[in-house]
């Protein structure tokens, strides 16, 4: 029996091409759905931290209080991304690095692209100095 000459199909390799396409297919697919998981969480963490630090400085305003700081968060958060991220917002006065400062605290889901991705909470918080 003489072998198949090159370039000929009908050997043992026909089908394979289909097989090789959704190996690398899936492996692709899951690859750009973590980077795109991986795209919007850094997302929403940035957009929660800009907006806990602009309710931070917006609370400590001469006229301003926590609540107003409180308030503010919400709005901006409610504005750029959700309001479901406006859940948990919490403000108080610390020490932070030797001086008195409001802390603004938002607890948010971390958001997940289909059934893949981190589970659980972010946390991030915004500081500003009070003055006196």
């Amino acid at each position: 029996m003489a072998a198949a000459p090159p370039g000929d199909a009908s050997g043992g390799e026909r089908g394979s091409a289909v097989v090789d396409f959704v190996l690398v297919g899936g492996l692709l697919t899951m690859f750009f759905l973590a980077i795109i998981q991986l795209a919007l969480v850094l997302h929403i963490r940035n957009t929660l931290i800009d907006a806990a630090a602009s309710g931070a400085r917006y609370g400590t305003l001469a006229d301003r209080s926590a609540d107003d700081a409180r308030r503010r968060t919400g709005e901006l958060i409610g504005t750029a991304l959700s309001n479901d991220f406006t859940q948990d917002i919490q403000t108080r006065e610390v020490t932070f690095q030797g001086l008195r400062t409001l802390e603004v605290t938002v607890k948010a889901p971390m958001p997940v692209v289909g059934l893949i991705g981190p589970r659980g909470m972010l946390e991030v918080k915004g500081h500003a100095a009070i003055s006196d």
